[in-house]
């Protein structure tokens, strides 16, 4: 595989960013040389290598720890302390898995994914495609949301995943070969029209749609019993298509050893983006409570705070 390097830069790049040229090329070679070593290291010995990264990240970088101690404060208020790390050690766990899988991608397909994930509710799936208007799926960083669409793409049908570009274009250019490599497509954040053209195509669409939004473009909705500011984006392009929307996630299971994609029943939109948004929600808050050391709460979710109220960072 030809992997993006000195000669070969995004068409982006541009060494006047505020990012220097050195910082862009010391990240891309950290990520080249962490994936290379745990993408040939026997499995087991991966997983080793990859909670030592993420320790690593955790102690190297403490507002990430302190982030998510807020939100589980916020989130979780009888919660005591040891539960609350417990928690957030789980969280760098789970990125760990995150990595090593993520670090397999090229070698993945149709006669090993079963080693590292299986489907569930794949039935809703098809029902939703036989009504010829696409899918939509309603996902989130919970579990490994890297592999949920690269799976999909091997075990099912290649799909479209909407993404936000890295700052580093040289890490962003490297992200891209790995998660298009089992057919997936990808579509850049904010723009609806091809979106609109998969779905009108009858093909899938996975969104990440559980990141904090600003007051310009997202409504206040109740999650974890706190208001928490959401895009309103997902909700209304669910309207326009008329498309059958579908959680999924790829959740681990400690008892296999490896992840289960996890497809629940279609969640009825109603064509108002604040219902329908706070909807999404409440599906995602139950699967979180059912695994809480697997969603990303060193995100601050809760940033946007409703006008007269203080921040919680």
């Amino acid at each position: 595989m030809g992997w993006p390097g000195p000669r070969s830069l995004p068409p982006l790049y541009n060494e006047n960013l505020t990012r220097s040229r050195a910082r862009n090329y010391l990240e891309y070679t950290a990520a080249r040389f962490l994936l290379a070593l745990l993408a040939h290291a026997p499995k087991r010995a991966a997983f080793v290598i990859a909670r030592a990264a993420a320790g690593l990240l955790d102690l190297a970088v403490p507002r990430l720890r302190h982030t998510a101690l807020r939100n589980l404060e916020f989130a979780y208020p009888s919660l005591n302390a040891k539960a609350r790390h417990d928690i957030i050690d789980g969280v760098f766990r789970s990125i760990a898995r995150l990595l090593v899988v993520f670090s397999r991608f090229p070698t993945l397909n149709i006669s090993n994914i079963g080693e590292w994930v299986r489907n569930e509710g794949f039935e809703h799936f098809t029902a939703a495609r036989t009504k010829g208007k696409g899918v939509l799926f309603y996902t989130a960083h919970l579990g490994n949301w890297e592999l949920s669409a690269f799976a999909h793409a091997i075990i099912a049908l290649p799909m479209h995943v909407i993404v936000r570009p890295l700052d580093n274009p040289l890490l962003d250019a490297l992200a891209a070969r790995y998660r298009t490599a089992s057919g997936n497509s990808l579509i850049v954040k904010k723009d609806a029209r091809p979106i609109l053209k998969a779905l009108a195509a009858n093909e899938a669409v996975g969104i990440l749609a559980d990141q904090n939004a600003g007051l310009e473009e997202g409504v206040f909705v109740e999650f974890f019993g706190r208001y928490a500011c959401a895009h309103t984006g997902f909700a209304r392009i669910a309207a326009r298509a008329e498309t059958t929307v579908i959680p999924g996630y790829a959740l681990w299971s400690e008892d296999e050893q490896r992840y289960i994609l996890r497809f629940y029943p279609p969640i009825e939109m109603t064509g108002d983006p604040r219902t329908d948004t706070q909807r999404l929600h409440n599906q995602l808050e139950s699967v979180i409570r059912q695994y809480p050391d697997q969603w990303l709460w060193i995100h601050r979710r809760w940033k946007t705070r409703p006008p007269g109220e203080p921040p919680i960072y």
